[in-house]
């Protein structure tokens, strides 16, 4: 079974996290292929950039040469995993549903702990559109924005823990990590709170796993038929782009194997 994972900003350091993260969930014989696309923004701090990150994942899903068995999307509360539904013929697992349905699964309500606070009624959209909001106690932002995750390891992890704190006084029983870019956190903070922590990505992928062994996908019947086909200017503007093209900033390293390279 192969898995790919969709990071959908374009700083490459952050691809190579969660794809840590993915191979760590990801059961013995599962490969994991993690890519990020070839243009759009660094992070993802709100509707703007969450919309043009969008188009650039699904411009990128429609230029790749290459068969995979499930996608899974590392972006939380953000759009165009329906896109995506429609687009591709293999599952389509967003990190923000999974990491709410698994926390249901532990837990009679969950609480997130997410980037900045602009992104609290993102989410909060999100899971309201999925059903998943009745049991969500909280959700809180640290204050950290996405490229400072990354910049000091302990802070990043304490200023987690004082958040998630706040949201089990709330209620919370279990707590969603909220960002892709806090992948791998999940048991520094599950170990200061005593509490069980939800990593979107790994849940995403073991989701990803259940789905495809069980032989089933997306729905083509309604909601998610294949695009009708109609010309669209300029489409896909990926097919236009090379890697060293595509590196629009400091932070965007170049692709590598270890993190795009396909």
């Amino acid at each position: 079974m192969r898995i790919l994972v969709m990071n959908p900003n374009t700083t490459a350091s952050m691809t190579a996290s969660i794809r840590a993260t993915a191979t760590t969930a990801a059961a013995q014989g599962t490969e994991i292929i993690a890519t990020e696309p070839l243009w759009g923004p660094e992070s993802i701090e709100g509707h703007f950039e969450g919309y043009l990150s969008a188009a650039a994942v699904l411009d990128r899903l429609a230029t790749l040469d290459l068969s995979f068995d499930a996608l899974v999307m590392a972006g939380f509360g953000e759009p165009g995993r329906e896109g995506a539904q429609e687009l591709l013929d293999v599952p389509v697992l967003d990190i923000t549903e999974s990491a709410a349905q698994m926390a249901m699964m532990l837990g009679h309500a969950y609480g997130i702990v997410t980037t900045l606070d602009r992104a609290v009624p993102q989410i909060r959209d999100r899971l309201l559109t999925a059903g998943l909001l009745q049991r969500c106690a909280a959700v809180r932002g640290t204050g950290l924005g996405v490229l400072e995750l990354e910049e000091d390891a302990e802070r990043t992890v304490e200023v987690i823990i004082e958040t998630a704190r706040e949201v089990v006084r709330d209620g919370a029983e279990v707590i969603c990590l909220g960002c892709g870019g806090m992948a791998g956190l999940q048991e520094k903070v599950a170990a200061a709170l005593g509490v069980p922590v939800v990593d979107g990505v790994a849940a995403a992928v073991k989701f990803a796993e259940a789905v495809v062994g069980l032989g089933l996908t997306t729905s083509t019947g309604r909601s998610f038929a294949p695009p009708r086909p109609k010309v669209i200017g300029s489409w896909p503007l990926s097919a236009h782009l090379s890697p060293g093209r595509a590196q629009v900033s400091p932070r965007h390293t170049a692709f590598s194997a270890q993190t795009s390279g396909i």
